[in-house]
C-alpha cells in the first residue's frame, strides 16, 4: 500500500522539475542581452515575459481547475511548456525568444496553480508542508541544472539555445508519466472556485499579507537569479558563460536548503523556521552590497539561496491551511503573487541604469527582503494558531 502511495507521489513531484524551467530566464537574460545588444532596462523586461502571466491567469486557471480537475490542468501546462521550448530551436531571434518565454511563463503559471493542489490529493495532514518543500527541492534541482545545460549546449552544440529541445524532451517524459498514473481527486462543485470568491479572500488581512509575501519572495528569487551573473561580470570581469554558473551556486544552495527544510519542517514550527532564515538572508544581502571578491560573492549568494529556499512553501502552506475549505482559490491567489517575478527585474534594471552599477538591483532586492522580515511575525502567529 505504501509503495502504491509513493508511486503516485513521484510523478507529481517530478512535475516540479518542469516548473523549475522558468528559472532558466535568469541565465537566458544574460545570453539574450549579449546576443541582441540590449540595455539593462530592456533586458529587465525579459523575465516579465515569463512572470506576468501569473498576474493575469492564475485565478482564471484556478476556477477552470475546479471544473476540469487538477491532473487535467497540469497536463495542459505541460503541453504549453513543450510548445514554448520548441519555438526558439526552430527559429532563433529576439521575437521568437520573447514568444518562447511567453509560452514558458503561461505553461508555468498553469503548472504552479495546479501542481500544488494536486499534491494535496496524494499527501495529507501534517506532511503537507514538508511535501510542498520537497517539491521545491525538485524545482531547485531543475533551476540549478539550467546554467549547466546551457553551458553544455554551448560547448557541445555551439549555441546555448539547444537547451530548449532538452527541456522539451523532459517535459514530454513528465507528461507521459503523469498520464499513466491514476490519482483520485476530491469531487469539486462547479461553484467552489470563482474569480469573485478568490478575490474576496484578500479581505482577510492575513491572506493579503501572505499574498504580498509571495510577491516579494518570488521577486527576491528571480532577482538573485538575474543579478548574480551580472554582479560577477561587473565586479570580477568574468565572461557570460562563466558568470552564469553563479546562478547555479544560488540554486544549488537553494536545493540543499529546501532538502534540509523539508526534513526540519516535519519537526519544528514553520513560523520560527521562517524567521531565522529570513533574518539571515537579510544580513547576507546587506553584506553582498559591499563585497567585490568572487568567492565571497558566491558564498553570500549561496547563503541567500539556502535561507530563502523554504520561504515560499511556508507562506503557501500557511495560507492553504488557514482556509482549508478553499484550497483551489487560495492556490490561484497565492500563485498570482508569482507575478512579483515580472515586477522586480524591470525595477532592478531601471535602478541599475540610474546608478550605473548593480547596486541598484541589490537595493530593489533589499526592499523585497525587508518586507519578508516584516511578514515574519505574522507568519509565526498564524502557523501557531491554525
Amino acid at each position: 500500500m505504501k509503495e502504491k502511495h509513493i508511486l503516485k507521489i513521484l510523478p507529481v513531484l517530478f512535475g516540479f522539475f518542469i516548473m523549475g524551467f522558468c528559472d532558466v530566464v535568469g541565465i537566458s537574460t544574460s545570453y539574450v542581452k549579449e546576443d541582441f545588444g540590449l540595455s539593462e532596462t530592456l533586458a529587465g523586461f525579459i523575465p516579465s515575459m515569463v512572470f506576468i502571466w501569473f498576474l493575469l491567469f492564475s485565478i482564471p486557471i484556478a476556477t477552470l481547475m475546479s471544473k476540469w480537475g487538477r491532473k487535467r490542468v497540469v497536463q495542459v501546462g505541460n503541453i504549453v511548456t513543450f510548445i514554448g521550448m520548441i519555438i526558439p530551436f526552430v527559429s532563433y531571434n529576439f521575437i521568437t525568444c520573447m514568444i518562447a518565454f511567453l509560452f514558458l511563463g503561461f505553461g508555468n503559471t498553469i503548472l504552479q496553480v495546479s501542481l500544488n493542489p494536486l499534491l494535496t490529493n496524494v499527501v495529507k495532514g501534517q506532511a503537507l508542508t514538508s511535501s510542498l518543500t520537497a517539491g521545491q527541492v525538485v524545482k531547485a534541482v531543475s533551476s540549478f541544472s539550467g546554467p549547466f545545460i546551457a553551458m553544455f549546449a554551448v560547448h557541445y552544440f555551439g549555441n546555448w539555445k539547444y537547451l530548449f529541445p532538452i527541456f522539451a524532451c523532459i517535459t514530454l517524459v513528465s507528461s507521459l508519466w503523469l498520464w499513466k498514473t491514476q490519482i483520485t481527486e476530491e469531487k469539486q462543485k462547479e461553484t467552489d472556485a470563482t474569480i469573485k470568491s478568490t478575490f474576496v479572500l484578500l479581505k482577510d488581512k492575513d491572506i493579503l499579507l501572505l499574498f504580498l509575501g509571495i510577491v516579494f519572495v518570488v521577486g527576491v528569487d528571480v532577482g538573485m537569479n538575474t543579478v548574480t551573473p551580472k554582479l560577477l561580470i561587473e565586479r570580477c570581469s568574468l565572461s557570460v558563460d562563466t558568470a552564469g554558473l553563479g546562478a547555479s551556486v544560488y540554486f544549488f544552495c537553494r536545493t540543499i536548503g529546501a532538502f534540509i527544510g523539508a526534513m526540519l519542517l516535519a519537526k519544528i514550527s514553520e513560523g520560527k523556521f521562517y524567521l531565522i532564515n529570513v533574518v539571515i538572508a537579510a544580513m547576507g544581502l546587506l553584506t553582498l552590497f559591499f563585497v567585490g571578491d568572487e568567492y565571497l560573492i558566491l558564498t553570500l549568494v549561496g547563503v541567500i539561496g539556502f535561507t530563502c529556499s523554504s520561504i515560499f512553501p511556508i507562506i503557501y502552506s500557511v495560507a492553504m491551511q488557514k482556509v482549508p475549505a478553499k484550497v483551489d482559490e487560495v492556490s490561484g491567489l497565492m500563485i498570482t503573487g508569482v507575478f512579483g517575478g515580472a515586477v522586480i527585474p524591470p525595477l532592478m534594471g531601471l535602478m541599475t541604469d540610474i546608478l550605473g552599477s548593480q547596486k541598484g538591483s541589490l537595493l530593489v532586492i533589499g526592499a523585497s527582503v525587508s518586507y519578508l522580515v516584516f511578514c515574519a511575525w505574522r507568519v509565526n502567529f498564524i502557523s501557531n494558531i491554525k
